[in-house]
């Protein structure tokens, strides 16, 4: 490797060292948001330390301490170590998936979550004759409609469920 390529190759490393380090560059009082639909933080600085909590996504940390990349962070009582990479000083926007729903199972409406995801679940039902399966799930639904809540009572009763099991 002539001098100079190897000169350009150890500018290129070390502008991209200096872009991690900056990306890090937290302090002891800032604060920070977590980027992952779920943060796990650590009883040490490592990322094989056992587990001490998680945090949803988009939650304001305060930086405690800083140990190279690692950093302690606080939210309430919660307090762990992470890895700094996994935070952002901006807040980020709510994750959403292909289909534009969040993609925490919290965030989800259960009239969301049933209705068919994309065109290939139509096309994967009609390759395993599933056509019926809208027809059935229609028929149960008339079957739930026509109960009453003194129905419902009543079977709960007589079968010792619910509030009514011994």
């Amino acid at each position: 490797m002539t001098s100079t390529r190897l000169l350009r190759t150890c500018l290129i490393l070390l502008l991209g060292l200096a872009a991690t380090v900056a990306a890090f560059a937290y302090k002891v009082g800032d604060e920070a948001y977590t980027k992952r639909l779920e943060t796990i933080l650590r009883t040490e600085p490592r990322a094989l330390a056992e587990e001490s909590a998680r945090l949803g996504h988009a939650r304001k940390v305060k930086v405690e301490e800083v140990r190279g990349g690692w950093l302690l962070v606080s939210e309430r009582r919660i307090r762990g170590w992470v890895f700094a990479g996994n935070l952002s000083d901006t807040k980020p926007a709510d994750p959403k998936g292909t289909d534009g729903l969040g993609l925490a199972a919290s965030k989800t409406t259960a009239t969301a979550a049933a209705r068919p995801l994309t065109p290939a679940a139509a096309n994967y039902a009609k390759s395993k004759n599933l056509l019926q399966a809208g027809d059935d799930l229609d028929w149960l639904l008339a079957q739930c409609a026509q109960l009453t809540p003194a129905d419902l009572d009543a079977f709960l009763q007589e079968h010792r469920k619910g509030e009514y099991q011994e």
